[in-house]
């Protein structure tokens, strides 16, 4: 069945958010969380073409009951440092790719001896210039197009115009994930916090229940005359 380019475009206009989501888009968006155990060290590989760029995030979200940070290191094929951090709570890297082949994500919690590091981290890789691909086309002499490739024009258009609508959606996501990763942190860190808190508090109760019977205990023996520790008392002079 032929369709007239009216027909197709009122489709498109009514499938618009269907296409806002499943658009398909030249990158990689993943987002995680893992967990690196005391004195381990976690990799994760990811194959990365030349010419795309590389935006890393992460956060340390918990430290069980020590510090929350972790040491960061990627790496290229071939083994060589490109960033290295160490120690640090969060931290944000973008590269651009000028070796094709798989990139190395390294979380090292080897400094630690006791504590586990949950980290959380998203990992975007895109290709400079796709968000802004069909931006200088009508750059062209239009004069000679027929109207079905003038239509064709403006149907790419509006969907260069959805993609870089996806890609900044996927960035306000991005700082979304961001955000409720610094709310998980906060609120590890404060029920760390109560836990101590309470811990302590019954300690110095129970230090104080027992100071009040000993000085029960002490008085009641002064003034008692057939108690064993009257006895010491009048040894003492007391």
């Amino acid at each position: 069945m032929k369709t007239t380019p009216q027909v197709n475009l009122l489709a498109c206009l009514l499938l618009l958010p269907l296409f806002c989501v499943v658009l398909p888009v030249n990158g990689y968006d993943k987002e995680m969380t893992v967990y690196v155990d005391a004195g381990k060290t976690e990799c994760l590989y990811h194959s990365v073409k030349q010419g795309e760029t590389i935006d890393f995030e992460y956060q340390v979200i918990d430290g069980g009951h020590g510090d929350l940070d972790i040491s960061f290191t990627l790496l290229d094929p071939i083994g060589l440092v490109i960033v290295s951090d160490f120690k640090k709570p969060e931290n944000m890297h973008r590269h651009d790719v000028e070796k094709e082949g798989d990139y190395r994500f390294c979380f090292d919690n080897s400094f630690s001896m006791f504590n586990r590091k949950t980290v959380f981290f998203e990992l975007i890789v895109e290709r400079e210039g796709d968000q802004h691909h069909g931006d200088t086309q009508w750059n062209e002499d239009l004069a000679d197009l027929t109207p079905d490739e003038y239509y064709d024009m403006k149907v790419q258009d509006i969907m260069d115009f959805i993609g870089r609508i996806r890609l900044q959606l996927n960035k306000a996501r991005q700082l979304q994930d961001m955000l409720r990763s610094h709310e998980a942190r906060d609120r590890n860190l404060a029920e760390t916090n109560f836990q101590k808190v309470n811990h302590w508090s019954m300690l110095q109760i129970s230090a104080m229940i027992g100071v009040g019977l000993i000085q029960v205990f002490m008085l009641r023996s002064i003034f008692e005359t057939h108690g064993r520790m009257h006895h010491l008392w009048r040894k003492l002079g007391i």
